[in-house]
C-alpha cells in the first residue's frame, strides 16, 4: 500500500485541536475525540456525534451550551467530530489494506 501523503498534516491538525490553547480542558477535548471517559453531561451528545452525527439536534447542543458556553461547546464538538472521522478513516484504510 502506498504512503498517505496527508498523514502528517492530519496528525498536526488533530494535535492542535486536542492539545492547543483553548477555552476547554485538553483532557475533555481528548475524551471527546476518543468518545470515552467523558463527564456524564457530555456523554449523550458525544456518543451521538460518534455514532450518528446526522441525528444531532439543536436541543442536544443547547443542553451542552447551557453548561459549557459557546466556546467550550464548539471546541468539544469539533474534537468529537475529528476523533470520529479519524476513527472511520483509519478503519477504512485498514479495510483497504486487508483487501
Amino acid at each position: 500500500m502506498s504512503v498517505d501523503p496527508h498523514t502528517d498534516l492530519r496528525d498536526r491538525v488533530l494535535e492542535r485541536v486536542l492539545e492547543g490553547p483553548g477555552m476547554s480542558d485538553p483532557a475533555v477535548r481528548n475524551a471527546a475525540a476518543d468518545g470515552t471517559g467523558l463527564p456524564d453531561d457530555l456523554q449523550p451528545l458525544i456518543a451521538t456525534i460518534h455514532d450518528h452525527a446526522y441525528r444531532v439536534t439543536d436541543d442536544d447542543v443547547a443542553r451542552v451550551q447551557a453548561v459549557y458556553g459557546d466556546d467550550q461547546t464548539f471546541e468539544i464538538v469539533v474534537s468529537a467530530a475529528l476523533g470520529a472521522s479519524r476513527h472511520r478513516l483509519l478503519a477504512g484504510l485498514k479495510a483497504l489494506e486487508q483487501a
